[in-house]
């Protein structure tokens, strides 16, 4: 754990995703207390011990080219033409701003080689994954984890927490079934 507090909490966790030229770029963060050397970088509100990843959509730029007639084309009495002249402008617009998706992760302690053997199983058996189960997070474990998610709009090679529980590695809290809190009184056995 110390050797995070020797980097810029910033570089908690960071990857960058080359998304096939999609210019995806996808960070995890850790959401630690304070007290054992981490700082808040989940979105606002973000729960204490929890951890985050987040896609950056990169703004789309175009440049427009327009073409401005100064004078018209002129015909002269003797039968020639005067061609017309123009005036190019370019300029760049904003068609879509940067964009900023949050997403919980399970965290770095959690990522062990057992649970990582598990991950790879599931993917295997969903055809997102060919090849052994060796538990080590590598770059074809990465690329499946990336092609499931994709499945239903998250670009990211980080393993968010919404995965984990549709591939049955993680369970689903009582707050997601609409169960906020434990039913009072009741008549089931003691």
């Amino acid at each position: 754990m110390s050797t995070f507090r020797k980097w810029p909490s910033f570089l908690a966790l960071a990857m960058v995703i080359p998304g096939c030229g999609s210019g995806v770029i996808t960070a995890a963060y850790l959401s630690e207390p304070d007290t054992i050397g981490y700082h808040s970088y989940g979105p606002e509100g973000a729960a204490p011990g929890t951890c985050w990843g987040v896609e950056f959509t990169p703004a789309v730029i175009e440049t427009v080219t327009e073409h401005h007639v100064l004078t018209p084309e002129t015909k002269q009495a003797d039968g020639t033409v005067q061609p017309a002249t123009y005036r190019t402008s370019t300029r760049q617009e904003m068609v879509q701003d940067r964009g900023e998706k949050w997403f919980e992760t399970p965290c770095e302690s959690d990522l062990t080689p057992d649970f990582i053997a598990s991950l790879q199983r599931a993917l295997q058996l969903r055809g997102y994954l060919r090849g052994s189960t060796d538990g080590v997070l590598d770059v074809r474990t990465k690329r499946a984890i990336q092609e499931f998610q994709r499945d239903f709009g998250l670009d990211s090679d980080v393993l968010s927490m919404r995965a984990a529980r549709q591939l049955g590695l993680v369970a689903y809290g009582r707050e997601e079934f609409g169960a906020t809190a434990p039913r009072q009184g009741g008549s089931g056995p003691n």
